[in-house]
């Protein structure tokens, strides 16, 4: 049962840190690039 510790416990540490840092960066980069391209003429008209 020890051999497959190791990976099982690296799996759970990747899918941690995956969900909570690498995840969300990425989202966070998509979404500024998303409100960088909208024109500023577009943006006042829908407010």
């Amino acid at each position: 049962m020890r051999r497959i510790a190791a990976p099982m416990v690296g799996g759970m540490v990747t899918s941690t840190v995956l969900t909570l840092v690498v995840i969300p960066a990425i989202y966070f980069l998509w979404k500024s690039k998303d409100l960088q391209s909208v024109p500023e003429e577009e943006e006042q008209k829908g407010k």
